[in-house]
């Protein structure tokens, strides 16, 4: 994957940062004292963007310049390399996707008639534009039909890290569309079930119910729908280390959740339950078969395929 400059539109460059001017700059006597293209150093920066950087020229001239006449040094030597939208913008990438699924509340058994319908997948690019300069996006969404798909590479690697939505796409029964390469993707997907799971939802979990603290010590509530999520994750994991496999819909835990999604649960119960859990998920820790690490190599075997059926002109 390409890895492009970082870049904050309301982020004040510090003094030293180098910069190019993107328009002439004129002196007294109206000629081009540095012409669009000239770097220099800010010697001064703003206290917002609303006032001017102070800038200073090798020839030792200084200038004061608005954030829209400069961009960084860095960025513009980029200029359009491993710019992605480039690339989605001339493809329709949508039409690239091996695998799609429904994950989220209806995929677990939670949803309620405000729910929505939450797709997921994986897309292949084609090798071309794979190869170019450009590169492609690590993920496309579609925020009107709630769609995201990430590119295969990226979707493997969260896979390899145990990322809980990933493993998710994988043991959904709600399956809406898979290629031949796509179900060879499904069949594999016992090779990223490992011990890391633990540290991955487990530590998920603990950072996030410390926020929430937080919100009810400053605020006196939380959202109680992302606390339902929480726990349901909590289960899901202890399941995973002893079966050996993700259980997707909530089953027999469904009723007491949505009571936690409504706020009928008090706070301290809910935290009693949580601690419950954690207790659990370090017995199942010490009590499973699954490996210590995924396999890499099964993992890899699978890109490089799927690499070289990108040439072909049709969807693998």
């Amino acid at each position: 994957m390409n890895k492009r400059v970082h870049y904050q539109p309301n982020l004040i460059y510090s003094d030293g940062t180098q910069v190019v001017t993107v328009r002439d700059i004129i002196g007294a006597n109206g000629r081009t004292q540095h012409p669009r293209g000239s770097v220099g150093v800010v010697v001064r920066a703003p206290r917002d963007l609303d006032h001017s950087y102070r800038v200073k020229f090798p020839d030792g001239a200084e200038v004061a310049l608005k954030a829209d006449e400069l961009t960084l040094l860095a960025q513009f030597k980029e200029g359009e390399i491993g710019n992605s939208e480039i690339n989605a913008n001339r493809s329709d990438l949508f039409s690239r996707v091996i695998f799609k699924c429904i994950i989220g509340s209806r995929a677990f058994g939670l949803e309620d008639e405000q729910s929505d319908t939450d797709y997921r997948g994986v897309y292949l690019p084609p090798a071309e534009l794979q190869w170019s300069l450009y590169g492609v996006p690590e993920q496309l969404d579609c925020h009107e039909s709630q769609e995201t798909y990430w590119e295969l590479q990226k979707f493997l690697v969260l896979a390899l890290k145990a990322n809980p939505n990933v493993l998710e796409c994988l043991y959904t029964p709600l399956v809406e569309q898979v290629t031949p390469l796509g179900q060879e993707l499904l069949d594999l997907r016992d090779i990223f079930l490992t011990r890391i799971v633990y540290q991955t939802y487990n530590g998920y979990v603990m950072s996030q119910f410390k926020k929430m603290q937080t919100d009810i010590k400053n605020q006196g509530k939380v959202k109680w729908k992302h606390v339902m999520h929480l726990i349901r994750l909590l289960i899901s994991g202890i399941t995973l280390l002893r079966e050996g496999y993700v259980v997707v819909d909530v089953g027999p835990h469904r009723e007491q959740l949505l009571a936690i999604k409504r706020g009928e649960v008090a706070w301290e119960e809910t935290e009693k339950w949580r601690k419950s859990l954690h207790k659990e998920f370090e017995q199942a820790l010490e009590q499973t078969s699954l490996p210590a690490r995924p396999d890499y190599e099964t993992a890899n075997h699978y890109l490089i395929k799927a690499r070289r059926l990108a040439t072909q002109k049709e969807l693998p």
